[in-house]
């Protein structure tokens, strides 16, 4: 026995948020972290690991003494640092440069502190892993990771130890811990016993995690004693106290098995659970970026300073990704801390991006021209956008028209203002915007000017519209979408009612531990009225109003007449206990691929009806019955998370409402009194994106980005100034390639510019930067993701570097 080794590694897993809040987050991480201080006085052989920079930022500005002291064991080597993230996050929920900034700023805070920097991912706790992580990770500076969940009952894989490849090729060997992250009796023997099970030929080596955990604690004197007895006793394989890097430096010289997989699936219940908080989490890392991109180009053309407190905005973002936070799991008054701290990240974002934006539009010439109002529009993304915008404005008369730089007219219609007073009104319009940059549109109010653009409108009435591309129709006893013809492929693309509001009885607990398909439908939402409330040549809407209980429903389903997309608002009044509702879609095809977004990358899966996790867009692929040709159906949204696809059904998940921080095997008393999860009002938005051929040529990727990073608009005045009234500063030519993010570099004027490759295919690609003669080349392998630093010096070429900003290996 003797011959084979357990690495014994003392850790606490310290949950700072879920059954208590982050204040006392704060206090188990200080008791946590001294208790360990103490354990290293008294036992000179013993090591510890733990993760998460966020808690030693605490310990630092809270008991700077005690954080000198872990300087001094991480020096000694004593205490090791795992996880370079800010915190340990779901792994399916956050987008993907949520993931860049993990590492980005816990990377960065461990080097800067401590001199060193983690060599190994860590996420014992967090309910499943989305398969781009292993190019974040080794982009990140990791080449390792620690996972438990999913558990060998919930994803059967080839070894405890394997390497696990993402779809670019990137690699990292990792392994799944046996039984539990922690543990809690006084002596360890029947943790170890147990894991010396898995010792079998040629596995010689094998990862313990001991220590107490959860709400802290950290290995006892007891723990370590029976360490100490079990290795002194011949019966037991030597255990050594141990990093994870030691077992990773000595097993990474065999032979392992290759997963390229996700890693799913632990608790599906929290891809939905909480709306409040998935919503929350989507608006602020858009906003964040939105803000960063037109900050780092106001700095360089207008001098505007970029803005230091994003990186507080940021913290908060990714401290507020914490697995039990958000996946939904937390008690109800953490998610009151959680709106604060988004509300604040969302603050800075706002603050930021209207100084930015307003540089840009104060330094426009425009011309002095009485009865105009000038409005300029900014575009966040590195390609042409058609966007319908929306701007309050006043006044607006019968002789009012619309007008681009070039003095041609837009159409434009009155929709309803923001503000049910008199002087107020609120316009709609089509703007095409080019790449990452604005124009210039123009409110003229003079009685004697151009004639007002006689322009068509959307054919509709109460219960259907047809534009050039579509024609939909609603059921009025159900307020279902009846029929979704597109008239360019001469195809129904449902298979019979949809965009129907399902109810599914769901009583299963927060995570829905077990539970992996919610199809239990126990009813539906009945429509209470059907109308056309929005008409004119922009767009129209149809209202569909309905109830289920003493809950309602209102989809505002919106046509354009220039989109080849419908656009739907929905806002839900929810007062059920332990059921679920989903927005359920029958497509009309055979031979079908289902595939889902993830973080910077996607995923094919099966329609089986497993609840999936997805980011801001699905696809449902097939061939045209008797025909053959391809075709698909886009669903893509703001604010959701959780699929699912049963043979021909699509379906969003829009909620769940279990008890608060229900855990099993605990059975809620019948008369006792509970708060239940998603009751009230919520809204969100979802878009229908029907195609011929792929997604992939479809633009789904594009469509999505541009609903949750809107256009932005600024009313202005007349102004000489030195900007022209329609500019660019930055386009790609190829549309698989997508700019992801726009900043300043973290050491200095540079800019960092980030893409990725969102079709799995070779591509090269030229980004162009015209405002500074500037162009870079950039090869890019299947999925693969770049990060680009453009110096300030004209004259100095542009350099690829990895998700750290930093050049070589500084670990």
């Amino acid at each position: 026995m003797k011959e084979k080794q357990l690495y014994m590694i003392g850790n606490a897993h310290l949950d700072p948020v879920w059954l208590w809040q982050w204040q006392e987050g704060v206090q188990e991480t200080k008791a946590t972290f001294r208790s360990v201080l103490d354990r290293m006085s008294e036992y000179p052989d013993f090591v510890f690991t733990s993760s998460s920079a966020a808690f030693y930022e605490w310990v630092e500005e809270n008991e700077p003494k005690m954080f000198e002291e872990i300087r001094q064991r991480i020096r000694e080597g004593r205490w090791h640092l795992c996880g370079g993230w800010w915190i340990q996050p779901d792994c399916n929920i956050p987008g993907g440069e949520s993931f860049v900034r993990q590492g980005l700023y816990g990377q960065r805070y461990f080097l800067e502190k401590f001199g060193v920097m983690s060599k190994i991912g860590y996420n014992v706790d967090s309910f499943g892993h989305h398969g781009m992580l292993p190019q974040i990770l080794k982009k990140s500076g990791m080449d390792y990771y620690v996972m438990m969940r999913p558990m060998p009952n919930e994803k059967g894989l080839p070894s405890r130890t394997f390497v696990w490849e993402s779809d670019d090729g990137s690699r990292v060997l990792a392994y799944r811990l046996p039984f539990e992250y922690c543990t809690w009796g006084k002596d360890l023997d029947k943790h170890v016993e147990r894991c010396i099970g898995e010792l079998k030929e040629p596995v010689d080596d094998l990862m313990v995690f001991y220590g107490v955990g959860n709400h802290g604690g950290g290995p006892t004197k007891e723990n370590i004693e029976s360490i100490r007895r079990m290795d002194a006793d011949p019966s037991f394989p030597r255990l050594t106290f141990a990093s994870p890097l030691d077992f990773f430096k000595k097993v990474e010289k065999l032979e392992h098995p290759v997963v390229h997989d996700d890693l799913q699936h632990h608790a599906s219940g929290c891809y939905a659970a909480h709306s409040g908080i998935k919503m929350w989490n989507r608006q602020a890392e858009n906003k964040l970026i939105l803000a960063e991109k037109w900050s780092a180009l106001a700095e360089r053309v207008n001098g505007q300073k970029y803005p230091k407190d994003f990186h507080r905005a940021w913290k908060n973002v990714l401290f507020n990704q914490f697995h039990d936070i958000l996946a939904g799991t937390s008690i109800e008054p953490a998610y009151e801390d959680a709106r604060n701290m988004h509300g604040e990240a969302m603050s800075i974002a706002e603050r930021g991006l209207n100084y930015a934006v307003q540089s840009f539009s104060w330094n426009v010439g425009i011309e002095q021209e009485e009865g105009m109002k000038p409005i300029v529009v900014f575009n966040p993304h590195a390609w042409e956008s058609r966007a319908n915008v929306e701007v309050e404005i006043s006044p607006i008369r019968d002789y009012t028209v619309l007008v681009d730089e070039t003095g041609k007219q837009v159409p434009y219609q009155l929709v309803q203002s923001l503000a049910t007073a008199n002087g107020r009104w609120r316009i709609s319009f089509i703007a095409e915007l080019p790449p990452m940059g604005y124009r210039v549109y123009k409110v003229l109010n003079r009685e004697d000017g151009p004639a007002k653009l006689a322009a068509p409108s959307v054919h509709s009435n109460d219960y259907s519209m047809e534009n050039d591309r579509f024609r939909l129709e609603f059921d009025p006893n159900t307020g279902f979408i009846s029929r979704l013809h597109d008239k360019k492929a001469g195809f129904d693309v449902f298979d019979g009612p949809a965009a129907v509001p399902a109810v599914i009885e769901d009583k299963s607990d927060t995570w829905s531990h077990d539970v992996f398909h919610f199809q239990d439908k126990i009813g539906e939402f009945k429509a209470r009225s059907v109308r056309r409330v929005e008409h004119g040549p922009v767009k129209s809407v149809i209202r569909a109003k309905s109830e289920y209980g003493r809950s309602t429903l209102v989809q505002d389903f919106t046509m354009y007449r220039d989109l080849d997309y419908i656009d739907v608002k929905v806002t839900v009044d929810w007062r059920e206990h332990f059921k679920a509702l989903k927005l359920v879609f029958p497509i009309n095809l055979q031979f079908t691929k289902q595939t889902y977004e993830i973080p910077y990358g996607f995923k094919e899966r099966e329609h089986n009806g497993e609840e999936e996790p997805g980011q801001g867009w699905v696809d449902y692929t097939g061939i045209i019955r008797g025909e053959g040709s391809l075709y698909g159906l886009s669903l893509i949204n703001d604010a959701k998370y959780s699929y699912s696809m049963l043979n021909k059904e699509l379906a969003l998940t829009v909620l769940r409402s279990p008890i608060y921080a229900h855990h099993v095997p605990r059975v809620p008393d019948e008369d006792g009194h509970y708060s239940f999860i998603d009751q009230g009002i919520q809204t969100f938005r979802y878009r229908l994106l029907p195609h011929q051929g792929s997604w992939e040529t479809a633009g789904t990727v594009k469509r999505t980005l541009e609903l949750n990073q809107p256009p932005v608009a600024i009313i202005e005045t007349y102004h000489q100034g030195p900007l022209p009234q329609k500019d660019s500063y930055l386009s790609v030519d190829r549309d698989n390639i997508i700019v992801s993010a726009v900043k300043k570099a973290e050491d200095n004027d540079d800019l960092i510019v980030r893409c990725y490759e969102s079709a799995k295919k070779t591509t090269k690609a030229v980004l162009r930067f015209p405002q500074w003669n500037r162009t870079v080349e950039a090869e890019f392998g299947p999925c693969e993701i770049k990060t680009l630093r453009i110096p300030a010096d004209p004259n100095a070429p542009a350099v690829e570097t990895n998700l750290l900003e930093m050049e070589g290996d500084r670990g």
